[in-house]
């Protein structure tokens, strides 16, 4: 199998500061008081206050079953809260007065449709709106470019190893030119070349297209290496249990990995693992 072409090297990547520096920011996104209850009675979820900040790279870290990937779904509108508010104040909307796409999703599996090739797979977002294949050509090439995987245009999944599947997904994200891009723990199932490779070229993409990235993981070490803040989660129902900055500087690469700084922060956000999960459940 042909490997895929790289997107372009991390020293290439302007570093992100700027965007998080200055005057005060009005939030992208703000929940207040979120929970969610489940019909059989599963509390997944309790009193979320969270805000996000445009340019944040922010990990939603814990352990299995402790709602991140609920919490998830319900800032991207697939599901509702029980009680709560998420609230979005910096909606914008077009000429004609529809509503901009604010989001892309990429989920842990990539859910490609075997039966189309890669990008008949990224079309799919604009399809679902409406826009025509002609139309949507020069965005599907560009989305394509921006991980790397032009030369597979025609390729199906079955055709593709696990990385360049996951390519396709961001891709299929991207193509919607979202303000904020939501990954549920994408690069769980590869192996840690792979993943490693896919976490530098997730970090390029966050530079050169100045997303907001809200990235669920259960890894400490994925969460202290991509993000500039991460919210650590309780045991179900979970909760917010500590929100800790991370000071390094962007662009990242493997030599931070091995730095005392990368290392100080993963002691730090492991304790603060520890103590979320051994936290006494929220009361009713």
């Amino acid at each position: 199998m042909t490997a895929a072409v790289p997107i372009k090297a991390m020293a290439a990547a302007m570093p992100i500061e700027p965007r998080l520096s200055g005057a005060p920011q009005r939030p992208l996104l703000t929940l207040a008081g979120v929970a969610k209850t489940f019909a059989n009675g599963t509390a997944a979820l309790t009193g979320v206050n969270l805000r996000i900040l445009p340019g944040e790279f922010v990990s939603i870290l814990g352990a299995s079953g402790c709602g991140k990937s609920t919490l998830l779904r319900l800032i991207s509108g697939l599901m509702a809260p029980s009680s709560g508010i998420i609230d979005w104040p910096q909606s914008t909307y077009d000429a004609t007065g529809q509503a901009e796409p604010a989001l892309g999703f990429v989920f842990q599996e990539p859910t490609l449709l075997p039966w189309r090739t890669v990008t008949e797979n990224v079309y799919l977002p604009l399809l679902l709106t409406g826009v025509g294949k002609s139309e949507a050509q020069g965005r599907i090439d560009q989305a394509l470019d921006q991980v790397g995987l032009r030369g597979f245009a025609h390729s199906y999944p079955r055709q593709l190893s696990g990385g360049m599947k996951m390519r396709v997904s961001i891709a299929r994200a991207l193509v919607t030119n979202p303000k904020i891009l939501l990954m549920d723990e994408p690069f769980a199932a590869l192996d840690e070349i792979t993943r490693s490779k896919l976490n530098d070229e997730l970090l390029d993409l966050f530079a050169r297209k100045g997303l907001t990235v809200i990235f669920v993981t259960h890894s400490v070490y994925e969460s202290v290496y991509l993000s500039n803040r991460i919210i650590v989660m309780s045991s179900r129902p979970g909760r917010v249990m500590a929100d800790v900055p991370i000071a390094m500087p962007y662009p990242r690469n493997e030599e931070v990995r091995t730095s005392p700084q990368y290392n100080e922060s993963c002691r730090m956000v492991s304790t603060a693992l520890r103590a979320a999960m051994t936290s006494a459940p929220a009361g009713p």
